[in-house]
């Protein structure tokens, strides 16, 4: 694996030298656009309609459209003068707790291993964070882009995630079919609560695939085989009509789920 990118964690006059992985490989199942006549992948251009010519990769520059169809372009040299001082540290501004963090901040994990000569340093921080547990949240430029991110421990390791600024998430506000008025009764409530507390278990990601992609793999592999493609059962979304019987259901079949859960595990221990 090959680091994505590689500088300084500072925090106070600390001085941590660090490379930065992708923590994360999505398994999103990926397809090629063909032309359906004859399955030949599309090809995309960079064609430029005024000239009516493909433009090569060199004569490309960026642009930023600060009126209607007019542009100020922006070279290399005036994205490094935007970079802020210090920039091309991670520079860690506070520790926080974690649970003070709204996931709806965060972006993408990045693992944080120390450079040549950071190895002591880097460790100290680690121990540290980790009995403090604490997050610390810095500044970091990638790619240009000057982001914010909240660096922590996770299995041993440190981990970047990248985060949104405050400005950058919408405000549910503006959401009109937020605008209800209904009234739940306490029984509900309560019903609501226990299925909940029946539902609830320890987190072990392990336990989650996605379903989806299973099923468009087997249909991958089937079109591969010559064989005809099934499409798995859907289950029926009952029409709720009465609440009270719909929670009151859902309890029940949450005991019994949990109840196989549970003889489904003392079987395999004891393999009979």
């Amino acid at each position: 694996m090959r680091p994505l990118w590689k500088g300084a964690m500072t925090f106070g006059l600390v001085y941590i030298p660090v490379k930065l992985y992708t923590a994360t490989d999505k398994k999103d199942v990926k397809f090629n656009l063909l032309h359906k006549e004859c399955h030949t992948p599309i090809r995309y251009r960079r064609f430029c309609p005024y000239c009516e010519e493909e433009v090569p990769p060199e004569e490309i520059v960026r642009g930023y459209e600060y009126e209607k169809g007019r542009y100020v372009v922006l070279s290399e040299e005036d994205l490094e003068a935007a970079v802020p001082e210090g920039g091309k540290n991670i520079a860690l501004i506070d520790f926080v707790d974690l649970h003070e963090i709204d996931p709806i901040y965060f972006i993408k994990p990045y693992y944080l291993t120390p450079a040549e000569g950071g190895e002591k340093v880097y460790e100290l921080l680690r121990q540290a964070m980790a009995e403090s547990e604490k997050v610390g949240i810095a500044r970091v430029v990638i790619r240009s882009k000057e982001t914010l991110s909240a660096v922590r421990v996770y299995n041993d390791v440190l981990v970047m995630n990248t985060m949104l600024y405050p400005d950058e998430v919408r405000s549910p506000k503006a959401l009109p079919e937020l605008n209800y008025r209904v009234k739940v009764h306490e029984n509900e409530k309560k019903m609501a609560l226990s299925l909940i507390n029946n539902l609830s278990a320890e987190f072990k990601p392990e336990k989650y695939t996605d379903e989806r992609r299973e099923a468009l793999l087997d249909v991958i592999r089937a079109k591969v085989a010559g064989e005809a493609a099934v499409k798995p059962p859907a289950r029926d979304a009952e029409n709720v009509v009465d609440l009270i019987e719909a929670l009151r259901s859902s309890i029940e079949l949450a005991k019994k789920e949990r109840r196989e859960a549970k003889t489904e595990q003392k079987r395999r221990r004891t393999g009979s």
